[in-house]
């Protein structure tokens, strides 16, 4: 009988994946936004750039921050050493499938990059701020 693969790792460096591909993909939506704005007169671009900051720490943190939550139950609830992939939900992996295919989809579309801006900046900070509270759990986790 084959043995089933699961690559295990600690669960605290389940808090670490979980936080740094968060931190990371909230740069990379922060970067690229800042990338469309630049070309723009400085009044503009502060104003969208002002307008993204905005709803991304009023509106999508606190959604981000409910998913979070859940993930952070999720791997409090793993054994101490779990599956690497278990920090999400097998459903959150497709909502990610999803929004990299919208992603490409917005960025090759005719929609104008400095509105655009506003959404990655938006979804950018959501992510980055709401992956800074899975690393409190990475640090006390020491074992």
């Amino acid at each position: 009988m084959l043995k089933k693969f699961s690559p295990g790792v600690k669960r605290r460096i389940l808090y670490l994946l979980a936080g740094s591909m968060w931190t990371i993909v909230g740069l990379m939506l922060i970067i690229t936004a800042c990338t469309w704005l630049l070309p723009l007169p400085s009044y503009k671009a502060i104003f969208l750039a002002l307008i993204g900051a905005v709803t991304g720490s009023t509106l999508a943190r606190p959604g981000f921050q409910k998913l979070v939550s859940k993930n952070i139950s999720r791997i409090n609830a793993k054994p101490e050493t779990a599956c690497i992939f278990g920090f999400q939900s097998v459903k959150s992996y497709f909502l990610i499938v999803f929004m990299i295919m919208l992603g490409f989809t917005l960025r090759h579309s005719s929609f104008p990059k400095a509105y655009l801006a506003i959404i990655y900046l938006t979804i950018g900070l959501g992510l980055f701020l709401s992956s800074l509270k899975y690393y409190p759990n990475f640090k006390k986790n020491k074992n």
